[in-house]
C-alpha cells in the first residue's frame, strides 16, 4: 500500500511553527504533497527546516518571493523527475511532476481566479495545458495521480452556500466547466468514489469562525486516471488537522 497526503499549508514558515515535522513523524506517508509554500531557494539552505530524515525532499518556487511555490517529500526516491518546460507552471512553481515507477505523481497549486475573475483567463489556460500533458503520459500507458489545490468548489455539494458564491472565485461557472471538462478527459474525483454526500471540506475562512460552524469549501482533491481507479483503495479528509486554513486530505494506492 501506498499512501498519499496533500496539504495547502499556506506558508511552509507558519506550518513549521505549528508542530509540522511532530505531525509528519505521527503520519508517516509514504509521500505528502505540499502547496503554496511560499519559500525562495535561499530559504531551504538559510534556514533549519528538520525534516525526518527517511525523506526525500523536493521544491519548487515561484519567482516572486513569498508566493505560491510547491514541494514534495517521498520515502522513495522517483525514478525520474520530469521537467515541463511551461512557464504558467515553472513561474509561481505550482506544478511538479515525478514518476515513482506504478504511478507518476503531479503536485499541483492551480491559480485561484481571484474576484471579478481578474486571473481567470490565466486559470483557463493553466488546466488546459495541465490536462493537455497528462492525458500525453496516460495516452503512453502512464498512470497518474494529480495531487493539490484547485482552488474549485467543482458541484453544489463541494461548497456549504452555493448560492452565496455563485459569482465568487473558486465557484465561476467558467472554472466549474473547465474542470468539468478535466475529469470527462479521463480523469476521476477520488474522494466522491467513496463520499456521496454534501458536508465535507478541506478550506475555511479565517473569518466569522467559519470552521467551528463547518462553512467551507471541498477544494482540494486527489483524482487519478480512469484505468488506476481500480488501484485506489481509499480517499479521505483530515478534518481534524489544523495549522492552516486547508486541511490535509490522503489517498491510499494498492
Amino acid at each position: 500500500m501506498t499512501v498519499v497526503l496533500s496539504w495547502n499549508i499556506n506558508g511552509f514558515r507558519s506550518i513549521f511553527k505549528k508542530g509540522f515535522t511532530e505531525w509528519l513523524e505521527q503520519v508517516s506517508p509514504d509521500i505528502i504533497c505540499l502547496q503554496e509554500t511560499k519559500l525562495k531557494p535561499s530559504d531551504i539552505s538559510s534556514h533549519f527546516f528538520p525534516i525526518p530524515q527517511y525523506y526525500h525532499t523536493y521544491w519548487s518556487f515561484s519567482k516572486k518571493p513569498g508566493y505560491s511555490g510547491t514541494a514534495f517529500f517521498s520515502k522513495e526516491k522517483p525514478t525520474e523527475l520530469i521537467e515541463v518546460n511551461e512557464p504558467d507552471f515553472n513561474d509561481e512553481g505550482r506544478v511538479q511532476i515525478a514518476d515513482f515507477g506504478n504511478f507518476i505523481l503531479c503536485n499541483s497549486y492551480w491559480p485561484n481566479s481571484q474576484e471579478e475573475k481578474k486571473r481567470l483567463p490565466y486559470k483557463l489556460k493553466f488546466i488546459e495545458k495541465l490536462q493537455r500533458i497528462l492525458l500525453d503520459f496516460v495516452q503512453k500507458n502512464k498512470n497518474i495521480l494529480v495531487c493539490g489545490d484547485f482552488n474549485i468548489a467543482h458541484t453544489e455539494i463541494d461548497l456549504a452556500r452555493p448560492k452565496e458564491n455563485e459569482n465568487h472565485a473558486g465557484y465561476y461557472p467558467e472554472e466549474r466547466e473547465s474542470m468539468t471538462k478535466f475529469l470527462k478527459s479521463g480523469f476521476i474525483d477520488t474522494f466522491r468514489m467513496f463520499c456521496k454526500e454534501g458536508g465535507y471540506y478541506t478550506w475555511w475562512s479565517y473569518r466569522t469562525n467559519a470552521r467551528t460552524r463547518n462553512i467551507g469549501w471541498r477544494i482540494d482533491y486527489h483524482v487519478v486516471n480512469e484505468i488506476f481507479k481500480k488501484h485506489v483503495k481509499k480517499s479521505w479528509i483530515l478534518s481534524d488537522v489544523f495549522g492552516s486554513d486547508h486541511c490535509p486530505i490522503g489517498i491510499e494506492i494498492k
